[in-house]
């Protein structure tokens, strides 16, 4: 492309058409996923498509989203997959084309789905599949079922997941259980907003992290960077006054959702947003408060942007990879064919 000043010689133009941003999808699969979706939606996401999938389509009517498909009609007749992951990954065999056409031309793919349901267990590890073999980053992001919900959905979850995860760059688990101990006495649809505020908060800082321009820029390049390696990842956020970076850095390593050891996290994105004021210690103060929890040859990138609407506060959004991840007690698995279970799909009648 050439690049050349204008007659005034403003560069402001020239550059705008030089730097083009990465394209985003955030796709939710089933109804937990619909549900966080349907929450980003609301709070506005700079530069980001949302599409929500569901075999349900009462559910998926209530839904906002720029985009929603209701695939397995022939099967489900729009009535849900009944619980049965096999007959969600169907549908969505069934709807690949679609499906191809809404991912193509996405560089970074966000994916959130409960595990140990139907249509978001089933369907999630397909749409990762397909944009992975579009060249998109794939970050998918999944909630694991209370332990109470029993063995079986807990054992479903975990094939899933494992699914999920060997076409997603990054899987970052998410615990119903930890719901128990943050919000134990909070009406049911109140606690669940909990944990899809925080998935819509993460994929939005994420998103907005290497689309807006900051003072030291992160750009797609970087978060491919951090989230190659088909490993588990987490995210982590933490936000409290500048002048106590040690704080919103202790705030951050102590997510109440995941249960994670950053001792061996390979690579991070570390991002900082603070009023005019923000200065190189505190930047420093940051990045030293994640580095000596994770590996010693650890590759670090950072950026940080400054906004008046910021002055006086510090906000830390940290993507580490490379982690080892307890399953919140799922049982171990061993994932053989579905064919034969294919075989007998039953039509919803």
């Amino acid at each position: 492309m050439e690049y050349r000043m204008d007659n005034t010689g403003d560069e402001t133009y020239a550059m705008e058409h030089l730097i083009s941003d990465p394209k985003t999808v955030v796709v939710g699969c089933g109804g937990a996923g619909n549900n966080s979706v349907d929450r980003l939606q609301r709070i506005g996401v700079w530069g980001a498509r949302t599409i929500a999938i569901n075999t349900d389509r009462a559910h998926l009517e209530r839904v906002h989203a720029d985009q929603r498909v209701l695939i397995g009609k022939r099967i489900t007749r729009g009535q849900g997959a009944g619980g049965h992951p096999e007959v969600a990954e169907h549908c969505a065999e069934e709807a690949r084309e679609e499906l191809e056409m809404l991912l193509r031309g996405a560089d970074i793919t966000f994916i959130t789905a409960g595990m140990g349901g139907g249509t978001g267990t089933g369907t999630a590890p397909i749409v990762a599949e397909i944009a992975k073999e579009l060249g998109s980053v794939v970050v998918s992001m999944a909630t694991v079922p209370f332990t109470a919900e029993g063995h079986l959905k807990g054992q479903r979850a975990a094939i899933g997941i494992e699914k999920l995860k060997r076409n997603s760059d990054s899987t970052i688990l998410l615990a119903n259980d930890k719901l128990l101990k943050m919000v134990p006495k909070m009406p049911v649809n109140q606690a669940f907003s909990v944990m899809d505020q925080m998935i819509s908060e993460v994929i939005k800082e994420i998103t907005e992290a290497v689309t807006q321009p900051s003072l030291v820029n992160l750009d797609f390049a970087d978060l491919r960077t951090v989230m190659a390696g088909n490993g588990a990842a987490t995210v982590l956020y933490g936000e409290n006054s500048a002048c106590d970076p040690q704080t919103v850095v202790a705030e951050a390593l102590n997510n109440p959702l995941v249960d994670v050891t950053y001792d061996g996290a390979t690579s991070a994105l570390i991002h900082m947003t603070s009023g005019p004021e923000l200065n190189l210690r505190t930047i420093n103060k940051v990045v030293e408060g994640f580095t000596e929890v994770m590996d010693p040859n650890a590759n670090i990138i950072w950026g940080a942007r400054t906004d008046t609407k910021f002055s006086g506060q510090l906000k830390v959004l940290a993507v580490m990879n490379g982690l080892e991840m307890n399953y919140a007690g799922l049982p171990s698995v061993r994932i053989e064919s579905c064919a034969s279970e294919m075989a007998c799909i039953p039509l919803v009648q």
